[in-house]
């Protein structure tokens, strides 16, 4: 079935469905990884948004059983987050000893539209010069879309109770804004208690060695209650680790300034260069927010900067055990050149 993405500017693309045949809308982003998209598709991270894959042929090693037993491996949460999805060309036929279903089954199975045969070479030629446009994928509805409202997508994909994982002496509160399942394991891996909670949870009641702020969608103004939490736990000392949102989040509590980026960070090779070093990491990404520099306050540092834009990548505070990063020392999808930092992150607990 022919379907079509429309974007708010009145441009139209025709494309091949081949996942739901519905109609949704959201804000176009592209990502220019090379694999991982079960890890991709599932990250929170992408709430309300239409992921445009740069990669020209997508769903050749299809889709895998999620392990239960391991937080759903090799997925980063137990759904799919993308509101649609654009390539370039489909894999009708996919071969992986641990596939059970096209990505074109899964897909229809979790009601999320998607189109082959688009130019995605223009499409992301077009949002690096204009930035991220309001879009609509329709099987019958050619109308521009309105510009979206941003809505608090936090509140949508995090979740609503306290949940515990693993055993170990220290513990770790992650405060979840839409938590990929990697950081988690990547806790669990070092023998570290992990207590996940809400996005707005006040942490009464909780014994813990130190938090970690984790990733999530959209705009980190958002996240108010969040902000007043940290806030709190700097006049405690508590040991806080932020990843991506968590490093905006950290930024605002601090007395810093966020803005949105043209067209934001998605791929899993986005070089970063840690201050005061030569040295470059390669980093996986997901995010439309970057934290202004100029405004941090005078006890706190820039830690990393994206070695294409100069965008800042981390901060940290020159004399307390309170350091952050916009990119994704978990990976999954993507290098591990950075997993260090939960290992440092651990030594402070």
């Amino acid at each position: 079935m022919m379907g079509h993405l429309i974007l708010d500017n009145g441009r139209s693309y025709a494309g091949n469905s081949f996942g739901h045949e519905g109609d949704i809308e959201g804000e176009l982003v592209f990502n220019t990884g090379m694999m991982g998209y079960p890890e991709s598709l599932t990250d929170p991270s992408y709430s309300g948004q239409i992921l445009v894959i740069t990669y020209p042929l997508v769903g050749n090693y299809g889709v895998a059983m999620p392990d239960k037993n391991n937080l759903d491996w090799p997925f980063e949460s137990d759904r799919i987050h993308i509101k649609g999805l654009v390539i370039s060309e489909y894999s009708e036929k996919n071969s992986h000893h641990s596939s059970i279903k096209s990505l074109s089954d899964w897909l229809v199975e979790h009601k999320v539209p998607a189109l082959s045969g688009i130019d995605t070479r223009h499409l992301t030629k077009m949002i690096r010069d204009k930035g991220n446009p309001s879009a609509r994928i329709s099987m019958k509805d050619k109308t521009a879309p309105k510009k979206l409202v941003p809505e608090n997508e936090i509140a949508k994909v995090s979740s609503n109770e306290r949940l515990e994982f693993g055993s170990g002496d220290k513990t770790v509160v992650v405060i979840d804004m839409g938590c990929k399942n990697n950081i988690i394991r990547s806790l669990l891996e070092r023998k570290i208690k992990v207590i996940r909670v809400p996005w707005n949870d006040n942490l009464e009641g909780l014994n813990y060695d130190g938090v970690l702020i984790s990733n999530g969608p959209g705009n980190p103004k958002f996240a108010e209650p969040t902000i007043k939490t940290i806030q709190g736990l700097f006049k405690k000392n508590v040991p806080i680790f932020g990843i991506c949102m968590g490093n905006q989040v950290m930024g605002l509590a601090a007395g810093a300034k966020t803005y949105k980026l043209l067209y934001g960070h998605r791929g899993q090779n986005q070089p970063c260069l840690e201050r005061g070093t030569n040295r470059v990491y390669l980093t996986s990404q997901n995010h439309s927010y970057a934290i202004d520099e100029s405004s941090l306050p005078s006890d706190w540092e820039s830690w990393f900067i994206n070695a294409n834009d100069d965008s800042n990548e981390g901060i940290k505070h020159k004399t307390k055990p309170f350091f952050s990063v916009q990119f994704h020392p978990e990976s999954f999808p993507g290098p591990t050149d950075t997993g260090f930092l939960f290992d440092r992150f651990k030594e402070m607990l």
